[in-house]
């Protein structure tokens, strides 16, 4: 790629509210750029560093022989409701109803959605164990965001889960992931 031909806009100095060093980088050279108190959208030369992390994640996991899934950004509210976290999780969740008026959420993790899924799919114990991964945009109303893709409001995050049928089979499937 040629610069010529990208957008890379640096800053002279720091903005005012770039606490940390890895934050202040990454506007610095234009990495990230801020569009809201704590949105931050990954610019051309950003979203290929970003790209390459989360393959070499995505290849670890894969060699360690997680499985991954993609579930949707966007959840019914009856499996929070189901779990009890409806409640629980307060003003951190972004709550909506459709036009059906069925409630939904903009997940802020994803131990719902994967239950769920795995559950709905299961026919036997003798299917366990199953670790589950993903690598999904999550979103979360954090009342003070802050130090840029660390604790932004919507960030991309990893995460597995283990499906077992006892404890010892818990422990190896910590084991493959550790």
């Amino acid at each position: 790629m040629k610069a010529t031909k990208t957008i890379i806009s640096t800053l002279r100095e720091s903005p005012s509210d770039a606490v940390i060093a890895s934050h202040k980088l990454m506007m610095r050279s234009g990495l990230i750029r801020k569009l809201g108190n704590g949105l931050y959208s990954y610019m051309p030369l950003g979203l290929r560093a970003f790209r390459k992390i989360e393959n070499i994640i995505r290849e670890e996991l894969d060699n360690a022989g997680l499985l991954e899934i993609k579930p949707t950004v966007i959840v019914p509210g009856d499996i929070w409701k189901e779990s009890g976290r409806w409640e629980t999780m307060g003003n951190e969740m972004l709550k909506a109803t459709n036009r059906g008026g069925q409630d939904m959420v903009v997940s802020p993790t994803a131990e719902e959605a994967f239950t769920a899924l795995i559950r709905d799919g299961l026919s036997s114990y003798k299917q366990l164990p199953i670790i589950a991964y993903q690598i999904n945009t999550k979103y979360r109303d954090e009342i003070r965001p802050r130090y840029g893709v660390m604790r932004g409001r919507e960030f991309t995050m990893m995460d597995a889960y283990s499906f077992d049928a006892d404890q010892k089979s818990l422990d190896e499937s910590y084991d493959k992931c550790a």
